[in-house]
């Protein structure tokens, strides 16, 4: 989970440099989402044809075999996931690294007002106590007392709203579609969608180092996924859960050791409040789960 979290701060690095010129050329967001998805893709064919030929297949194909994918619900998964990552990729090139990550750190809480609206779920007084608390730290980091709202941080945080969306797609995917199919399904869908829309803008990169970071979006963004699946298979969510919040440390890191960019007092302390009400919302997600899985328990009988 450290590792997948090292991995995914990288990949706003990558996306500053290229996005700002740092890399040697100024290579437009919708060019960085397309090569977040179009590498990736390649990548995830490469592991899933490693993984078939040493016999591991059920990663992709479960014994007893799974159902017919669901296309209609990858192509909206995908579809936001491009779009989440397209918006954050646009941020990440004008604003602190640290910043960008602080508000997609409120897509918890854009999981769970979708969920409500959208799957009918019931939430208590903890859990709506903990979404006010993220976004009012997110407003903390809009810096609205400076007379002006970045954009950029509206690209971040409707990149965190979508990103909220997302999640709701992809539990409903989880339970049905094994992921290495999933991951197959939607990077290729992300780099049809990313092709298509970069074409406008497109422009050949030009140098070594544009050329590897390009590689390096997809590339290292379908390693973190894999980290992430791992982690999750070996121990139990609630221990992984938290460990996301350091996506931010290393994302400072990089932007002080690479940009000499410091995160100011403003910046930690939003990025402290949004935090508080994600561990807040995850603590109460956790202890709900447990009571679920008491209950069911209790019900099943000896």
């Amino acid at each position: 989970m450290l590792s997948c979290t090292m991995l995914v701060a990288g990949t706003t690095l990558f996306a500053k440099a290229l996005g700002n010129g740092a890399a040697g050329q100024v290579i437009p967001a919708l060019m960085v989402s397309q090569a977040r998805f179009l590498f990736g893709f390649l990548a995830v064919v490469a592991v899933l044809g490693m993984r078939r030929a040493t016999g591991h297949v059920a990663w992709v194909e479960p014994a007893g075999g799974a159902p017919r994918p669901n296309w209609a619900l990858h192509l909206a998964r995908s579809s936001l996931g491009w779009l989440g990552g397209f918006l954050m990729f646009s941020a990440a090139a004008t604003m602190p690294l640290s910043d960008v990550n602080a508000l997609s750190f409120v897509s918890p809480v854009a999981t769970m007002l979708f969920a409500v609206l959208l799957l009918g779920e019931k939430v208590g007084p903890w859990r709506w106590a903990a979404a006010g608390i993220a976004l009012f730290g997110a407003l903390v980091l809009l810096r609205p007392g400076a007379g002006i709202i970045q954009p950029a941080a509206l690209l971040a945080l409707g990149a965190a709203a979508t990103m909220g969306l997302e999640s709701i797609a992809i539990k409903r995917l989880a339970t049905t579609e094994p992921p290495g199919r999933t991951m197959l399904i939607n990077n290729a869908m992300g780099a049809a969608i990313g092709c298509a829309a970069a074409l406008p803008v497109f422009i050949w990169p030009q140098g070594g180092l544009v050329w590897a970071l390009l590689i390096a979006m997809g590339v290292v963004m379908v390693s973190a996924q894999i980290l992430l699946l791992a982690a999750n298979r070996l121990v139990d969510a609630s221990f992984v859960a938290p460990f996301w919040y350091l996506t931010l440390v290393w994302a400072a890191v990089y932007d002080i050791a690479v940009f000499d960019v410091w995160p100011d007092a403003i910046s930690l302390l939003g990025a402290a409040i949004v935090i508080t009400g994600g561990l807040l919302l995850t603590w109460r997600e956790i202890r709900a789960r447990r009571l679920r899985q008491g209950l069911v328990s209790v019900n099943a009988g000896p």
